[in-house]
């Protein structure tokens, strides 16, 4: 009797059903936490994702599964698309739209850097060659948006188009994000000169709390008139953002900016950690997915660059080509990313206010972008 219930006390220990994936992914768990807390990459983003990558990979407890703690976080927030249009709402709220306003040329920075959604589609197509690759036409769309590094676009349109990889996808658009500091650098480097880093632009024009207000406002009703597809996700940008101008509301902008955006960030980054779970994480379509999704976020960052240098030809060395890197989205980590390899390159070389008009290019763009995908494919 006593050595039966040894037994069933064994069996119910971590050690009894511990499993080598487990293991490595708790070790990957581990990895991100170091790279958030140690090296400061992105701690908001890396934090609740590496945390909840060690409580999905704990034995028996199925946190992670349909009736778990983070299941059910995961299926109310991110399976109904409601926590990526929360975040749009707080991103809306966070930014200051007005050296985008200033300088508008840098919409075709942030346009040129969604080339890598596009580039990815075809990539994602090509690897159906690979025996254990069957990506549809919208798996491919909805792996394609990784390119936008945008994480809530990525996982509003994989919900719609693939949600059987939409846990796939959440983590590769997400982990991507966070090492923006990682990945751009030596892409930016490489595409551009020391004299072309060096490059000084000039202060930015003031803008009118006028033009601010009115911004928004016209994204808005020009999604209406030509791609009302992406008008939840450009809707609720825009929405967050005349809370932030308006002047009128100002609980209501501070809510959207701290309480509501840090609440869904901790349950979101919680939510995609849960699908690095062994059995849901490693296998060879979430593998390939990791792969498309870091040539993804290198085309897009190198075709801005690459349009950053054609307008400083064309601007006779007035634009830093640094700057179109921040046009992937991922606002503000590419931003201020750009504004690091310029300061690397000369120490009085602020490019922080300037990359933000691509950055938020880059966000307009990633939402246009899965609004045609979806108008196209999802018909």
């Amino acid at each position: 009797m006593q050595n039966e219930l040894i037994d069933k006390l064994w069996i119910t220990t971590g050690i009894a059903n511990f499993e080598w994936g487990q293991v490595l992914m708790i070790g990957v768990g581990l990895l991100l936490l170091y790279l958030a807390i140690v090296k400061k990459f992105e701690p908001l983003l890396l934090v609740p994702i590496g945390f909840g990558a060690i409580l999905s990979n704990i034995p028996v407890a199925e946190i992670s599964g349909p009736e778990g703690m983070l299941g059910l976080i995961y299926h109310v927030g991110i399976e109904t698309g409601i926590f990526p249009l929360l975040i749009f709402m707080g991103v809306g709220a966070l930014t200051d739209f007005g050296a985008l306003i200033a300088m508008p040329r840098t919409l075709m920075l942030g346009a040129a850097a969604q080339f890598g959604i596009f580039t990815t589609l075809l990539g994602a197509l090509a690897l159906n060659i690979i025996p254990g690759f069957e990506f549809s036409l919208a798996d491919a769309a909805a792996i394609g948006i990784i390119g936008g590094a945008d994480g809530p676009t990525a996982i509003f349109l994989a919900s719609r188009l693939a949600p059987d990889l939409l846990g796939a996808i959440a983590v590769a658009a997400y982990s991507y994000m966070a090492l923006v500091p990682l990945i751009q650098p030596p892409i930016m480097k490489l595409l551009t000169t020391e004299k072309e880093r060096k490059i000084k632009m000039q202060q930015l024009r003031p803008v009118s709390r006028a033009e601010k207000i009115v911004f928004p406002l016209t994204v808005l009703l020009l999604c209406v008139i030509f791609l009302p597809t992406a008008a939840p996700l450009i809707g609720m940008l825009t929405f967050g953002n005349l809370l932030r101008e308006c002047g009128v509301v100002e609980r209501l902008s501070n809510a959207s900016q701290n309480e509501i955006i840090n609440t869904v960030t901790i349950f979101l980054g919680l939510a995609v950690g849960s699908k690095l779970s062994a059995e849901k994480f490693l296998n060879v379509e979430t593998l390939g997915i990791l792969v498309l999704g870091m040539l993804a976020f290198a085309v897009g960052t190198a075709a801005g660059v690459l349009m950053g240098k054609l307008m400083c030809r064309l601007s006779d060395g007035k634009i830093n080509p640094l700057i179109g890197a921040a046009g992937v989205s991922a606002v503000p980590m590419a931003a201020r990313v750009v504004n690091k390899v310029g300061l690397e390159s000369d120490h009085h070389n602020f490019l922080l206010m300037h990359a933000m008009g691509p950055n938020v290019a880059g966000v307009i763009g990633s939402a246009v972008a899965a609004g045609i995908l979806l108008a196209i494919v999802g018909a």
